[in-house]
């Protein structure tokens, strides 16, 4: 039997070849056959949750609850000193130095990804801004933000702050970092579901040993991390709740 992998559309295109990597090795120590599939928008990887293709993910917190209530699925671990936070960015050019001094009918550039979205309009909350008096771009990535942002189509573009790191350094050098959120506690999450359930503790122990070994070493680095944490349950639930309340 082979098991059906992902990672959540919002990872870092930096690091695509990181997880075929960590398929790769991941398969040799589980002696499992392992399939990694990438998906490019968060509503074709939940129809693949939800139909029950999906045994393995790298999940986005704001799918977290899905996961977990509704499909069964146990958190494993997390990358270590590793957050989910928001920038909040504009063009190098714009006069804005604080989220005070947008105004209503100013274009947001954002992703699909959701809890970015979320966040980011809690945070021009200060401005008093809504969905309902700005406007906003669809972007296919965080590339295409920051491109929005440079050719003057959006004012304000949203990032997660790891892709917003990643970007080139001629594209940060035009752009300003109006705020950047330091909630500390909302981060992806390795989860694995009912099926692959059997395998829940080798896995662990694989995982939370990686940065031992030399080549699991070098695996995470392909990933941009240092080494996995474990996720609890009460841990999990804890976030869950929190991004309920942040969505309320």
């Amino acid at each position: 039997m082979t098991f059906q992998f992902t990672v959540s559309p919002d990872f870092s295109p930096a690091h695509i070849s990181g997880w075929y990597i960590f398929n790769t090795w991941l398969q040799k120590k589980l002696n499992v056959g392992i399939h990694l599939e990438m998906y490019d928008d968060f509503n074709k990887q939940r129809d693949a949750i939800r139909n029950g293709r999906v045994d393995l993910i790298y999940a986005n917190p704001y799918d977290a609850a899905m996961l977990v209530r509704e499909q069964d699925f146990k958190p494993l671990v997390q990358a270590e000193a590793e957050a989910d936070e928001v920038i909040i960015a504009v063009n190098n050019e714009a006069d804005i130095k604080q989220v005070e001094e947008l105004s209503e009918g100013v274009t947001l550039a954002y992703t699909d990804d959701p809890d970015v979205r979320m966040i980011g309009m809690i945070m021009l909350e200060p401005a008093d801004l809504s969905k309902e008096n700005t406007q906003a771009i669809m972007a296919g990535s965080y590339v295409l933000v920051a491109k929005n942002l440079l050719n003057g189509k959006a004012d304000v573009g949203f990032f997660l702050a790891e892709a917003f790191d990643d970007l080139s350094n001629i594209i940060k050098k035009q752009l300003r970092i109006v705020v950047r959120s330091r909630i500390g506690v909302i981060n992806h999450a390795l989860m694995i579901g009912p099926e692959f359930q059997y395998k829940r503790d080798e896995l662990l122990d694989v995982l939370l040993t990686m940065a031992n070994d030399e080549k699991g070493k070098l695996v995470l680095e392909n990933l941009g991390f240092s080494s996995w944490q474990q996720v609890g349950q009460e841990e999990m639930e804890f976030m869950i709740d929190l991004m309920d309340a942040l969505a309320t």
